[in-house]
């Protein structure tokens, strides 16, 4: 299993401009074959901050991730939005137990 968590930034006045193209995409993300999780989160206390967390079967899920439709229209939104400070993480892990 492939997990990537991480933060961007974005300034807390453009949240609500920002939380369609985000919803968008964690919809998008969570229907993609391979995709075990997909979430962002503001951070409570520091509002700027968006936590990153997802979760794919394996890397071939991840690289088609990489080149959905909807990955490319998010690049196009997040420029527009000024999402900066991005700091992703990959680690590779056991997949969970049942």
């Amino acid at each position: 299993m492939i997990v990537i968590e991480g933060t961007v930034r974005i300034d807390p006045a453009r949240l609500d401009d920002a939380r369609p193209a985000m919803e968008t995409m964690v919809r998008a993300s969570r229907a993609e074959a391979g995709c075990i999780d997909y979430a962002y989160a503001i951070d409570m206390l520091d509002p700027g901050l968006v936590r990153v967390s997802e979760r794919w079967q394996d890397r071939d899920a991840l690289k088609a991730h990489f080149e959905s439709v909807h990955m490319t229209e998010w690049r196009g939104v997040i420029a527009g939005l000024g999402l900066r400070d991005r700091s992703l993480r990959l680690y590779e892990a056991e997949p969970e137990e049942i």
